[in-house]
């Protein structure tokens, strides 16, 4: 379509291409977009400035990758497993650990996420406004279907799909992977936390009627 961003590039297409956008995430993640040169992820990578062109093409279109490949992995390892799960308490269960495990490992990429997107175009980050959106729709569906069985709390379901994206998210700024927490302890214990927040005590759960039984 005319007037539409490119479709960013796959990242892991080879080695060499993972190596850069994996360097160049941790870069902008840890100093942030507007103060991390190509310069210095050309130096980081070992490479000439016109070797690092080799393979992208510039600044915005390598964030936007990066944005993109993080999109992509949140559909490919959080929303299309948790798709597949009909009840909603299991499935918004599914979708936390999943998400918090993606971010013990990925946290370059998906940290960015938070706050960069003031680097991009207005096409590339309408695009991924986008995306976001859509996963925070099918969020904040698997808690309206915890209401409508009486199981969610008595909260607004998008003040707590906010709060459960801030919650998981926040894990890319304080865990260390060279740390003591073992990235499954900080997933489990993430997952559990988050579900007392929003789950009704089992006790208060209305019982399931014969009609619904059947």
């Amino acid at each position: 379509m005319a007037g539409s961003p490119s479709k960013p590039r796959a990242l892991f297409d080879d080695d060499r291409t993972g190596i850069i956008y994996r360097t160049a995430a941790r870069i902008i993640y840890e100093k942030g977009f507007d103060a991390t040169s190509m310069s210095e992820i050309a130096e980081a990578l070992d490479l000439t400035k016109p070797g690092l062109y080799y393979y992208v093409k510039g600044k915005k279109e390598l964030l936007y990758s990066i944005m993109g490949f993080a999109m992509d992995l949140l559909d490919s390892d959080v929303v299309e497993p948790s798709r597949q799960i009909a009840d909603p308490e299991e499935r918004l269960r599914v979708i936390i650990r999943l998400h918090a495990r993606l971010l013990t490992h990925e946290a370059g990429a998906l940290g960015i996420l938070i706050d960069e997107d003031g680097g991009l175009s207005d096409e590339q980050r309408e695009d991924i406004v986008n995306r976001k959106r859509d996963y925070f729709e099918f969020l904040r569906r698997t808690l309206e279907e915890l209401r409508e069985s009486g199981r969610l709390r008595q909260v607004d379901s998008t003040v707590a799909a906010f709060s459960l994206l801030g919650m998981v998210m926040w894990i890319a700024r304080w865990y260390d992977s060279k740390g003591r927490l073992a990235s499954e302890t900080v997933v489990q214990d993430v997952t559990e936390i988050a579900l007392a927040g929003m789950l009704m005590p089992t006790s208060a759960q209305p019982s399931m009627s014969l009609a619904q039984a059947l």
